[in-house]
């Protein structure tokens, strides 16, 4: 047996507001879980925040839906053999081991409670059909379901950085590495269309975070929430994901649409905008690093562009040549499947977009999670059914 991370999120900046801090809250997850475990531990991560977080308490129980009731009590995590505890200003912890027998197909519920005042800026926004958060007033952690009049859903993650179980050796995790493409859906339906398909032995880890680029990031609170570069955020995000072997990597679409110029923008200097060598250095280190890491890189080819606001032929012809060499690599070619050339540019096809022209729509998720998840099971013929 061995540990393998069965579910983890990326560490950025929530959205700016000015409630920066809160007290008395309790935040609850339910968590897919994909394969069977003897034990659990969890990951506490305070990345980007520059102030100590206190949790009061935090438990875990089962659920047998995607919602906020337990079918049994909560059991309570420990750190260092203490209910109550710190996460360092930018460090991270990992609870105790806890006993607990988990089953596929329930949900792992996880409830943070916050007792006293928290700077609670650090998180981040993640949707899909397995994706869903809580957050309730007051100490709920050891409650079976939370009240329904002082709690609401969020799509946002805080703290939450892995789970981690023991579990058969034939398991393993996948990683999903990117930007707001992948803080949506389509790992959800990536592990979804491998279940479908009978491999059952696969977690999906989604480590992905709205706005970022590879080789820039935002000092402003405007733009806070779009996180750390890929030089800061990658070898701290994917090095302590346990019992992968594969990583899909599809980034570096904002570092190409972000810059419009100071006179339009004054934190969106035109001078931001890569050249293809320097993207393509910066994909170059994250195959090093995965590589070094005993990971084995997948790339995601960028998806169509076309209409979105910034849209210019020259980003266009910027993210062809990126995609002509990530073409060369190991690659699932989403743009190619989602997408037509049309005089040079690539479109969505229909029933693809969103609506904006950059993110794609439910079905396009969908369908990215089934490509995703072909392409796995060709690369791996020794999956376990």
């Amino acid at each position: 047996m061995k540990w393998v991370t069965m579910w983890g999120n990326a560490q950025s900046l929530v959205l700016p507001h000015p409630a920066y801090y809160a007290k008395n809250v309790t935040l609850r997850y339910p968590i897919f879980i994909p394969f069977t475990g003897k034990k659990i531990r969890i990951t506490l991560d305070n990345f980007c925040c520059s102030e100590e977080v206190a949790i009061e308490q935090i438990s875990v129980g089962i659920g047998n839906k995607f919602s906020d009731e337990l079918l049994i009590s909560p059991l309570v995590l420990t750190y260092k053999h203490k209910e109550s505890f710190v996460i360092p200003a930018h460090g991270s912890i990992i609870t105790d081991e806890l006993l607990v027998e988990l089953v596929p197909e329930e949900y792992l519920v996880v409830s943070i409670y916050l007792k006293g005042y928290t700077n609670l800026t650090s998180g981040v926004d993640i949707t899909g059909p397995l994706s869903k958060g809580y957050f309730a007033y007051g100490n709920q952690a050891l409650k079976n379901k939370l009240d329904i009049n002082t709690s609401k859903s969020t799509t946002w993650v805080y703290f939450l950085s892995n789970i981690d179980i023991y579990t058969d050796d034939d398991n393993e995790a996948i990683i999903c590495y990117g930007d707001s493409i992948t803080s949506q859906d389509w790992p959800d339906y990536f592990l979804l269309a491998l279940r479908e398909k009978g491999y059952k032995n696969y977690a999906v880890v989604r480590k992905a975070v709205s706005g970022t680029r590879i080789l820039r990031e935002y000092s402003c609170i405007t733009y806070q929430s779009y996180g750390k570069s890929g030089y800061h955020r990658f070898l701290h995000e994917i090095s302590s994901v346990q019992g992968a072997k594969n990583i899909i990597l599809q980034h570096g679409i904002n570092d190409i649409i972000h810059p419009v110029g100071a006179e339009v923008n004054p934190f969106r200097p035109m001078s931001d905008l890569p050249t293809l060598e320097e993207l393509i250095r910066g994909l170059t280190y994250y195959k090093e690093e995965a590589k070094r890491l005993g990971l084995d890189p997948i790339f995601g080819t960028l998806l169509p562009i076309y209409g979105w606001r910034t849209y210019e032929m020259f980003r266009e012809e910027l993210k062809n040549g990126l995609n002509d060499w990530i073409r060369k690599e190991n690659c699932i070619d989403f743009e190619k499947k989602i997408g037509i050339c049309i005089d040079g540019s690539y479109h969505f096809i229909e029933g693809c977009d969103s609506g904006d022209h950059l993110h794609p729509s439910k079905f396009a998720y969908e369908k990215m999670g089934r490509l995703a998840a072909d392409y796995i099971l060709q690369k791996n013929s020794k999956c376990k059914k």
